[in-house]
């Protein structure tokens, strides 16, 4: 399901951007040999683009079902927080996985080191205390 919804994510970014009114328009858009069956010698089939039908009317029909539905908003900043963030992305199962395996969590987190808490007894090493005015 993951291999789809980046699928669509990208099929649909031009149309999000308001840059063409329908993917099939998009001069770098794979959905005219797709959706559309136009014979591009650039582009291979996906796996998943073979398993909608068993006729290429029946697997083009599929795609476009698929593919002109948007992504849900949450699905889409879910994308982009894991392509800003250099992240990878799944469900809440897998991403436990991930931070157990490779010691790194996923949520956003500001930059920076953590701030010191107030009353803290950490002292700034010599010569990098406040300047006297």
């Amino acid at each position: 399901m993951c291999c789809t919804w980046f699928q669509r994510y990208i099929e649909l970014n031009p149309v999000r951007a308001a840059m063409v009114d329908d993917p099939a328009h998009y001069r770098w858009s794979s959905d005219r040999s797709n959706a559309l069956g136009q014979a591009d010698p650039r582009i291979t089939p996906h796996v998943l683009y073979w398993s909608p039908g068993r006729t290429d009317k029946e697997r083009q029909q599929g795609y476009r079902t698929l593919f002109r539905a948007e992504l849900d908003g949450e699905t889409i900043d879910d994308i982009r927080l894991a392509l800003n963030q250099n992240q990878a992305i799944g469900n809440k199962r897998f991403h436990t996985k991930i931070e157990r395996m490779t010691g790194i969590r996923r949520e956003a987190r500001p930059r920076g080191r953590p701030r010191l808490k107030p009353g803290s007894d950490a002292a700034a090493p010599e010569g990098q205390g406040e300047l006297a005015l």
